[in-house]
């Protein structure tokens, strides 16, 4: 599976897969960016897939199904115009030839799906889970999140995360804080910054990597609930409550 970054926007990461002359592209929250790529490698685009409503995932599509003609998939929410068919979990969907499981994952917003490609070990995330973070949880609750983290924690460890935000810095920062003597998360911060000194996406990440050094997926980590305690930010050593303690920390700053 070829899978090309389109930039957009300050740290929007528009996922464009390519195949055979078509494409199909996640979260276009800009057509511009999208046309650009498609008339310079000179592709027809084919499938647009939405993970969830908010704008920058969804502010371009109106205009590339005008421009292309193309299909638009995504989740069951009115706020999300010119859906084609909708996704719930269950069920899979075929997009350029691979065959894509759709997972419901509530928190970041109610809506909010994730596609897993089973045969080619990627999953497109959308705002639901970063390299080294999480979404902010604007509509669902800290249990209903955590849940939906559990379930891509889930999948098998050389699953690519495919998310939609360069946040990596920021969110290893504040890992850092929460689980500070993790001798893989310094080693990929270092990585990271690296990256990102050269202009490199830090994404994809893999579940793999992401157990080890994201405090977000680590509710069950002696080491975070420790820190937890220490920072008077402990509220119990359910996967829920470690879980709510670590976002809640991280919302405030």
């Amino acid at each position: 599976m070829n899978i090309v970054p389109i930039p957009a926007f300050s740290d929007n990461y528009i996922w464009m897969l390519e195949q055979d002359g078509r494409a199909a592209v996640v979260d276009p929250g800009d057509a511009q960016p999208v046309l650009s790529t498609l008339a310079s490698m000179g592709l027809a685009l084919d499938t647009i897939i939405i993970t969830h409503h908010h704008f920058d995932h969804t502010g371009g599509v109106t205009a590339l199904k005008s421009e292309t003609n193309c299909r638009v998939i995504g989740p069951d929410n009115p706020k999300i115009q010119g859906v084609d068919q909708v996704l719930s979990e269950g069920h899979s969907v075929s997009v350029l030839g691979y065959a894509f499981e759709i997972l419901e994952v509530p928190g970041h917003t109610l809506d909010h799906i994730a596609l897993y490609c089973r045969r080619e070990s990627v999953l497109f995330c959308g705002d639901t889970l970063f390299v080294g973070g999480c979404g902010r949880v604007f509509e669902g609750t800290f249990p209903m999140m955590q849940a939906s983290l559990a379930k891509l924690a889930a999948l098998p460890g050389d699953t690519a995360v495919y998310c939609t935000h360069e946040y990596t810095l920021a969110n290893l920062a504040f890992a850092q804080k929460v689980d500070p003597h993790n001798e893989k998360l310094a080693a990929h911060v270092a990585e990271c910054e690296g990256k990102r000194a050269q202009g490199v996406p830090t994404v994809p990440s893999t579940i793999q990597n992401e157990l080890e050094i994201n405090p977000f997926l680590r509710w069950n980590a002696s080491a975070i609930i420790a820190q937890l305690k220490h920072q008077g930010r402990h509220r119990g050593d359910s996967p829920a409550d470690v879980f709510g303690a670590v976002r809640g920390w991280k919302d405030e700053g």
